[in-house]
């Protein structure tokens, strides 16, 4: 018996030791961590995600290492199966330790949970600058922009280092449900048609961050990804600043037919037929008539786009529309 729990000891220290390494891997943002935090709302989840992780863990190790302890002790030896086994009774004190405990783990989260949420759904401003705000739309299959001196984009949002940032999450009302995620920056919102949901960041590194519709919306669901690209305040003021005085330029018309057409009328062609041949494309009131009320399957994916946005895509359109004979 002595030896039996010897090994015991041993087998379980060794497990403990490597999910110890296990919780470090977490820790560190390695493997089935989220990826790394880039904003105050962010980090708080992943301190929620590392703290359940280590109480998942050493439940999962009182759990199992007694029960393949005691299945190698008490194995049955002799191979006969009609011998009733040692009835051994219950402890009162052992009943109560195991409710106790897995009430205490709970409540430790619930507890942990509510201090941490303030921060992530309202992070702290930086100084006294004051909060910008961005409309978010959600829509079959991109992601629409409208930053409130009129400039918009498609799929990238571009965002000031360490400013608060409050986005207004939607989705057009004869849309769809999506789901605006972009884990390094914090937590997921629905854009609901007619409805707007709020989401306050901060970021708080520069790069370019990865996101995702977070709800399953369509054929094309999985090409509706998106990116956030954090700048200096001084580069993004410039940016802004041009996207608004440059609304119907070729260069963003070509943005437009990369983020809205070409996901379904290439990436999808039982969906949606190949349009490269099109002589649609140098209609410009038949663009327009199209992409503001849609067509057999195609969804209004232009409904209440600026006159800026129309008159980009369309002009973008007639670059690479076809030529007809002779010219």
């Amino acid at each position: 018996m002595r030896r039996f729990f010897t090994i015991g000891l041993v087998a379980a220290a060794l497990v403990v030791l490597a999910a110890t390494g296990f919780l470090a891997w977490i820790g560190s943002g390695g493997g089935l961590a989220p990826v790394k935090p880039a904003s105050p709302g962010a980090h708080d989840i992943q301190d929620l995600y590392v703290m359940a992780g280590a109480i998942a863990t050493f439940v999962f190790l009182v759990v199992t290492v007694p029960l393949v302890l005691f299945v190698i002790r008490f194995r049955s030896r002799d191979g006969d199966r009609r011998r009733e086994g040692a009835q051994i009774l219950g402890s009162q004190r052992l009943e109560l330790l195991w409710t106790l405990v897995p009430v205490l783990f709970v409540i430790s989260l619930v507890v942990v949970t509510f201090i941490k949420l303030p921060g992530i759904n309202n992070p702290a401003r930086a100084r006294s600058s004051p909060d910008l705000r961005v409309r978010v739309e959600g829509r079959l299959f991109y992601w629409r922009y409208v930053y409130d001196n009129g400039a918009v984009a498609v799929d990238e949002l571009w965002l000031p280092l360490n400013r608060r940032v409050k986005l207004e999450i939607t989705s057009p009302v004869q849309d769809v449900i999506h789901s605006f995620w972009v884990p390094a920056l914090g937590g997921k919102r629905d854009a609901i048609p007619g409805h707007v949901n709020e989401l306050k960041i901060r970021p708080t590194k520069l790069g370019l961050f990865e996101g995702k519709c977070a709800e399953l919306c369509g054929i094309q669901h999985g090409a509706m990804l998106l990116h956030v690209r954090v700048v200096p305040q001084a580069e993004f003021s410039q940016w802004v600043e041009q996207r608004a005085q440059n609304a119907a330029s070729l260069e963003f018309g070509k943005q437009l037919y990369e983020g809205v057409c070409t996901k379904c009328h290439f990436a999808a062609p039982e969906f949606a037929p190949d349009i490269s041949q099109n002589p649609l494309l140098g209609d410009a009131a038949g663009i327009r008539l199209l992409v503001e009320n849609g067509r057999g399957r195609m969804p209004a994916v232009g409904k209440g786009w600026t006159e800026g946005e129309l008159r980009a895509l369309t002009a973008y359109l007639k670059t690479i529309a076809p030529k007809a004979a002779g010219q």
